[in-house]
């Protein structure tokens, strides 16, 4: 059986009639824990989160998990966010070698994307595609992982609260957004970290700045997929001057599930596109 695994910091949902397996992570406070499944309340989790004074957290799938989720295939496809913020990639990798004792037949392609959710998305997706055009499995790793160069992650968030709290971003940086209607602009860095680049003000020079490094990227056309928290608007304004440009794109616009959702903040914004 081929079977497709990602983490729920994809956001993603079923691709084509494809059944993905999604492994979810959890985000915590002292108080509560929520899990990044399908029907995680995302508007409530804001709301606690944006009332809670106290720390909060997040941790990766553990290894059953991911061994649950494997279980039954024989060709799998795996899909992690960026090891350099999350010990997600190595649970994978763990189970894979647990999976692998009792069944050692079984072919493994786990892709490190050293990014996060609509960048994700992608490379499911183009796995998926690759299998439906009848590639081998060889053929579709090999594939998935030059794919990795051809894609890239940005980002508009309006607050970096909980990226400071939990040391993925500077706390300097941080203090500086959130007020005055001041986004913070960033991508994935080559190394799987968060990168800031810019700030704006305003929601015309938000999308402008992000079309254009959109354009920097070297995108050209092709797909663009855009997840949002609680900010449907923005999304939809982008998406729609982005077709403007490009007519003929493969545009996707979803909310983003829990473990986006947190790190990115309520009016924030992410988005993947092929270069």
């Amino acid at each position: 059986m081929i079977k497709f695994v990602t983490d729920s910091s994809c956001d993603t949902i079923n691709y084509q009639d494809v059944a993905i397996e999604v492994v979810p992570l959890k985000i915590y406070t002292d108080e509560r824990e929520f899990v990044d499944t399908s029907d995680l309340d995302i508007h409530e989790m804001l709301d606690y989160l944006l009332a809670y004074k106290d720390r909060s957290y997040t941790a990766c799938p553990d290894t059953q998990s991911w061994l649950d989720a494997y279980e039954g295939g024989d060709e799998i496809y795996v899909v992690t966010m960026t090891s350099q913020l999350s010990g997600t990639y190595n649970s994978a990798c763990i189970a894979r070698d647990m999976y692998l004792e009792s069944h050692p037949n079984a072919k493994f392609c786990i892709i490190d994307t050293l990014s996060t959710g609509p960048e994700m998305r992608l490379m499911i997706e183009k796995m998926i595609d690759l299998k439906k055009a009848g590639k081998t499995f060889e053929e579709v790793d090999k594939m998935a992982h030059n794919y990795l160069s051809n894609t890239r992650l940005f980002f508009a968030f309006k607050s970096l609260h909980n990226l400071a709290q939990n040391g993925r971003i500077n706390k300097v940086v941080a203090s500086l957004i959130g007020t005055l209607n001041i986004s913070i602009l960033g991508t994935a860095s080559d190394e799987g970290k968060v990168e800031p680049t810019s700030k704006c003000r305003g929601t015309k020079k938000v999308i402008a700045k992000l079309i254009d490094d959109i354009k920097e990227a070297g995108f050209k056309g092709g797909k663009i997929r855009i997840c949002h928290i609680e900010n449907e608007s923005l999304a939809k304004q982008l998406g729609e001057s982005l077709k403007k440009l490009y007519p003929n794109i493969d545009l996707s616009i979803y909310p983003a599930r829990g473990l986006v959702s947190y790190y990115g903040e309520r009016g924030g914004i992410v988005i993947g596109c092929e270069n």
